[in-house]
């Protein structure tokens, strides 16, 4: 149910110059989604009346991830006045006049805040007549952070950023978390009084507690024991913390659900990836991006599927797959290659070494070992043989090859799109393919066997491969004359 009285700031303007990325920092992935993505789920769960986001670095590329995971959350450039302050103060802008409830504020670039946490502010904050609820923490080093300064009976009495900070202040070990919760009217009456007078020369949210609080309004800080849910991403180091922190979380829920994850430290699935019960992931394996695993499958181990369905029962080996579909009791790898476009049917087989791309390959086929298939059709209980290769492609345009169904194809074959195998065709080894084939025939392509006696030596003297065959030569000759009977006999 829509919370009228709330609505949700989302700080997004910042440059990030500490990734040192062409990417915007709020764009980085963290568990298969954007950075931001993760606030703009948090906000959509919270089920705010009005969500703003505050952009201003590469606008254009932040606002059309907005669009697409938060549709309908207005969007707000701040302008060249820096600061947090400033950045809130524009977004009120873009409120109802008549709007008269609480202002949650959250930055973009703190992921794993969840939704659980910020709705325990919220109850909290509206369970007595408070000004502002902020949330604090207790890291293992402070520096770099907004303190929480404290009165003698322990009440929240004002925020003070590091570079503004004395030595007192700095020995503080309670942070400022960067999560604001606000009465609007009390925040826009605050936020006319702040300037920009401090060693930033920034329009500081903070200062917003220090104002309620002279002006005799009660403010409240609510320390939160995990510090981790409230770490902001500045640099790739942080990131990778971040990622590894949220990948085990989701590892952990999914073992709770009822999957066998052998090692989980090697073990990497993504938010939007899908498990069912009794899966198993080998050590080695990575789950991205919108996966589906069945029930009874065993993918791994040093496997990578992204986007791909892996149906019941089937198994995965020491495979790469992208935008594939491997149905219901189908096996593939080791060392496979399935390229987008790949569907293999229930029962079917690809093995070892196998490229496919853009192949459907029916119920009970097979492609066991060292072939390329792509922009093929294969139907139903096929065999091709090792080292065949579909030639799709002309220099020019793909074309297409279809296999019937119950095809046995010979080793080493080449098929030349676009070309038709007919169902029950048997094909000899070695076979080029250039023309359709007729069902239930046996292709083949056949040129005799030319051996050209003493070509090493004429055209190869003086080498290994000559002096060896010269050796063989004259041991073979000598095996026949002593087999000629003895002409004294």
């Amino acid at each position: 149910m829509t919370d009228s009285a709330l609505a949700i700031v989302i700080l997004a303007a910042g440059q990030g110059t500490r990734m040192k990325s062409s990417t915007p920092k709020l764009l980085h992935g963290l568990g298969g989604v954007p950075i931001i993505g993760h606030v703009l789920a948090t906000a959509r769960a919270l089920d705010a009346a009005h969500v703003i986001a505050v952009v201003r670095h590469e606008r254009d590329r932040i606002v059309e991830v907005i669009d697409a995971e938060l549709p309908g959350a207005a969007i707000v450039d701040q302008d060249e006045v820096p600061g947090t302050g400033r950045a809130v103060e524009q977004a009120l802008t873009a409120l109802p006049a008549d709007f008269t409830g609480d202002v949650l504020v959250v930055n973009g670039d703190v992921p794993l805040l969840d939704a659980g946490t910020l709705s325990d502010l919220i109850s909290r904050h509206r369970e007595r007549p408070v000004a502002a609820t902020i949330l604090s923490t207790f890291p293992e080093d402070p520096q770099g952070y907004g303190r929480i300064i404290r009165t003698a009976a322990g009440a929240l009495d004002y925020i003070v950023e590091q570079k503004d900070a004395t030595d007192a202040e700095r020995a503080v070990t309670e942070i400022n978390a960067g999560i604001y919760l606000f009465g609007v009217n009390q925040l826009r009456d605050a936020l006319a009084e702040v300037t920009t007078d401090n060693a930033q020369g920034e329009k500081y949210l903070t200062d917003v507690i220090g104002l309620l609080r002279r002006a005799g309004s009660e403010v409240a800080a609510l320390p939160v024991g995990e510090s981790w849910l409230v770490e902001g991403i500045n640099d790739r180091a942080q990131l990778s913390a971040a990622a590894a922190k949220l990948n085990a979380l989701i590892v952990r829920g999914w073992q709770l659900a009822g999957v066998t994850v052998q090692d989980p430290g090697t073990t990497w699935i993504d938010i939007k990836a899908k498990l069912a019960p009794d899966v198993t992931l080998l050590p080695g394996t990575q789950i991205l991006g919108a996966s589906v695993v069945e029930t009874g499958a065993v993918v791994g181990p040093d496997t990578t599927i992204i986007d791909t369905e892996v149906g019941e029962g089937a198994t995965v080996r020491r495979t790469d797959a992208t935008l594939s579909v491997i149905q219901a009791g189908a096996t593939v790898g080791p060392f496979s290659f399935l390229r987008p476009g790949t569907v293999l049917g229930p029962d079917g087989k690809i093995g070892a070494f196998v490229e496919t791309k853009n192949a459907q390959i029916g119920r009970g086929s097979k492609v066991p070992h060292l072939s390329y298939v792509g922009d093929t059709v294969v139907g139903e209980h096929s065999n091709i043989g090792a080292g065949t290769i579909t030639s799709n492609y002309d220099g020019v345009n793909k074309h297409r090859t279809t296999v019937g169904s119950h095809v046995r194809t010979g080793a080493h074959n080449t098929f030349v799109a676009p070309v038709n195998i007919g169902d029950g065709v048997y094909s000899g080894a070695g076979a080029v393919i250039r023309k359709d084939v007729p069902a239930g025939s046996l292709a083949l392509s056949v040129a005799p066997q030319r051996n050209v006696a003493g070509w090493v030596a004429d055209k190869r003297a003086g080498t290994a491969a000559a002096e060896a065959a010269a050796a063989a030569t004259a041991a073979a000759a000598g095996s026949e004359s002593s087999a000629l009977p003895n002409a004294s006999e």
